[in-house]
């Protein structure tokens, strides 16, 4: 009886509550004005999805200093352009994939390569064109370390792969770490604090597995080895899958369209300063505003905006914005990038630096390291221009090519010519590509103030477009809740369970 007279006095606390929050929607007004600092793709991505969620009346504002793009970019050679950025997208990433789609761009597949693992005096393995052959290879050396790791890698794209339904549900998330809770529960948050090398070793892979196979794997998509936290690790790993494809014309199409789809504005210029101003309206209320100071080539100028959002690294030496005023303060972040040199190289490959005595021509084209103090590069590799060309005579050679050669340093005259029989065009690109990673991992805020939303934190956990997009996405599904007092849709747990049963 009691349980009965309760039910209706909880139903009607529920609807009033109900009430209340479409009313607060009702009542305050959608921003006005939203600045992004950065045009790379988790700025031009925030303001595509801010875009979605605020409506067309509001203002988006994206900075940027250099190009559209970000670390997203080419690089012209003899009239080629070639991927100097990111280069690869994997055939899961949803969000990449739909903008693509979306914005009528079309998919590059790339061209087919034999790889080759070089330990700095011998091939550890050797790819055949032949799939069995390559089975037995693996068997032979690593027993069925292979088979596992697809295996261990597919579980967690699997439990990845969540994100996309809470974001399509519009769940999120006011930490990085909750986010990664999320998806993966405590197993994601461990392998943030610990390395790859210890990750694996628990799941039972060999050492030398590790060593021959996993490492190069590091270093050339983040140019570190396995040290790197076992989160960002996996996702390396998972690069190593079939089906990468990349975006025809260069991959950073994507953010120039998403940059027109938005229908944001452009401010060529660096921002130097925010700072909270409380202004008066002629109603008689106080609103809170940030002041974002701005250098441009007309000199500096200054705007105000309800909402900021912050896509480029606030890291010491990168990220140069001061926040004034605040109180606890904002700080940029101490934790390095990690320097990595692309050297793009038009040439003949000495394929007796790698141990084939001439005359030789080396059976595999891309060619991964391990770790060893005697190698001075981390990969080397061909590749092939974002547009679709008709080979010239010298490239239809199969010895002369476009090749990038990854390095922690600048390569020297002496190394060119240790690495190239002959070669006669290079073109250095010096990045600061990503995080430096060092379990364990202190990841930066998502919120650094009440309206100041910071995308980059993701990249602490691993460096990749889709992870930007994620954040992206989930910025402005979060500044959305905040601003209109929607704190269901905040933080929720156990999130899995509750759509599977809803569904």
């Amino acid at each position: 009886m009691q349980l009965s007279a309760a039910l209706p006095s909880m139903l009607t606390g529920i609807i009033l509550c109900s009430l209340r929050a479409a009313a607060l929607q009702e009542l305050r007004h959608p921003p006005r004005k939203i600045a992004v600092v950065g045009a790379g793709i988790g700025g031009t991505s925030a303001a595509y999805f801010l875009r979605q969620k605020f409506g067309k009346d509001v203002q988006i504002d994206i900075f940027e200093k250099g190009e559209v793009g970000g670390r997203l970019s080419t690089i012209e050679m003899e009239g080629n352009h070639y991927e100097a950025g990111g280069s690869i997208i994997h055939p899961l990433n949803l969000h990449m994939k739909t903008f693509v789609k979306e914005l009528g761009l079309k998919p590059r597949l790339p061209t087919a390569s034999l790889v080759g693992i070089y330990n700095g005096d011998e091939f550890v393995f050797q790819e055949s064109e032949w799939f069995v052959i390559n089975v037995m290879k693996m068997i032979w050396n690593y027993g069925f370390n292979f088979l596992r790791m697809y295996m261990w890698v597919e579980d967690i794209l699997d439990r990845f792969m969540r994100i996309y339904r809470y974001q399509t549900y519009d769940y999120s998330f006011s930490t990085t770490e909750s986010l990664l809770h999320a998806m993966g529960g405590n197993d994601f948050i461990t392998k943030l604090n610990v390395t790859i090398d210890e990750t694996m070793q628990k799941s039972g892979f060999s050492q030398r597995f590790i060593d021959d196979i996993v490492v190069p794997a590091m270093r050339v998509n983040y140019g570190q080895g396995a040290s790197v936290n076992g989160f960002v690790g996996a996702v390396s790993l998972a690069g190593t899958d079939s089906g990468l494809w990349a975006v025809e014309g260069g991959n950073k199409l994507v953010c120039i369209g998403l940059l027109y789809a938005s229908k944001a504005q452009l401010v060529n210029g660096t921002v130097t300063s925010v700072q909270e101003k409380v202004r008066q309206t002629k109603s008689g209320n106080t609103v809170r505003l940030y002041e974002v100071s701005y250098e441009t080539d007309k000199g500096r100028t200054l705007d105000m905006y309800d909402i900021v959002v912050i896509a480029t690294p606030l890291n010491k030496g990168i990220g140069n914005i001061a926040f004034n005023g605040f109180d606890p303060p904002i700080e940029t972040f101490s934790k390095p990038y990690h320097q990595t040199v692309a050297t793009f190289v038009h040439g003949r490959i000495n394929s007796s630096f790698f141990g084939c005595p001439k005359p030789c021509q080396l059976s595999v084209s891309e060619i991964l390291t391990t770790d060893r103090p005697n190698l001075f590069v981390n990969s080397v590799s061909p590749v092939y221009p974002v547009k679709p060309v008709t080979e010239s005579v010298i490239s239809k050679a199969s010895d002369i090519k476009v090749w990038k050669v990854f390095s922690p340093e600048p390569l020297t005259e002496e190394q060119l010519r240790l690495l190239f029989e002959t070669y006669h065009a290079v073109l250095v690109k010096n990045w600061l590509a990503y995080p430096k990673y060092s379990p364990p991992e202190k990841l930066p805020p998502i919120i650094l103030h009440r309206d100041i939303y910071y995308v980059n934190s993701i990249e602490w956990a691993a460096s990749a477009m889709e992870m930007s997009a994620i954040s992206a996405k989930n910025i402005a599904l979060l500044s959305h809740h905040r601003w209109f007092g929607k704190n269901g849709q905040i933080d929720q747990e156990d999130l899995a369970e509750r759509l599977k049963s809803e569904l």
